[in-house]
């Protein structure tokens, strides 16, 4: 039985993606995990799965931006809750600086209120299986959203000073503007990033 809310949405065509990045791209962050930006930054994975954090709201936490950059935050737990060997280090961290890698796209977004169509998406990413256990549940709500994205990779990082906005249990953060000579690439190809999206569409039977 199928027990998706909604449907899965789909954005941008992914042929337009550059264009598209381009135009949204003035200054709206997405915080995650250090570790998994870097996975996706380095084309391992291209999925998010969220519930939302204290500072959400009252409406929860949504994707509400069809593009933004990738807001690393670090917390040394993070690697224990992947499936990636213990030792696996942590990214450098730049401090006092923030560093912006790179950004991506939303080609779906969709909200699952099935647990075993969320677990099977294990394939898709690196977090353990407990961690996606504890986000489904947590709440009042079960569910969790997810995202499969286009990354993108800047020629040239993003650096600017810390402050404590950017700092809380929230999701999106305003940061200042990227410089408009900014440049990137894609981290996968289009065969490999089309093979992604068509397993990521098998798994929920889209």
């Amino acid at each position: 039985m199928n027990r998706h809310r909604g449907s899965i949405r789909k954005r941008f065509d992914y042929q337009r993606m550059p264009t598209a990045l381009m135009a949204k791209l003035p200054s709206v962050a997405f915080k995650e995990w250090a570790v998994v930006c870097q996975l996706m930054l380095s084309g391992e994975q291209s999925l998010i799965l969220r519930k939302g954090g204290i500072a959400e709201g009252i409406q929860g936490f949504a994707f509400q931006h069809p593009a933004f950059l990738l807001f690393p935050t670090r917390f040394h737990e993070q690697i224990a809750g992947t499936t990636l060997p213990a030792n696996t280090p942590l990214p450098p961290d730049p401090a006092p600086d923030i560093l912006i890698e790179g950004a991506a796209v939303i080609e779906r977004t969709t909200v699952l209120n099935d647990l075993d169509a969320v677990l099977r998406l294990a394939p898709l990413h690196y977090w353990s299986e407990q961690v996606v256990r504890d986000r489904f549940a947590w709440d009042e709500a079960p569910g969790i959203s997810v995202a499969f994205l286009r990354v993108f990779r800047f020629d040239i990082p993003h650096r600017f000073p810390d402050a404590s906005k950017f700092g809380g249990c929230r999701s999106w953060v305003e940061l200042p503007p990227c410089p408009p000579d900014a440049t990137w690439q894609p981290v996968l190809s289009d065969a490999e990033h089309h093979q992604r999206l068509e397993q990521f569409d098998a798994l929920l039977g889209a």
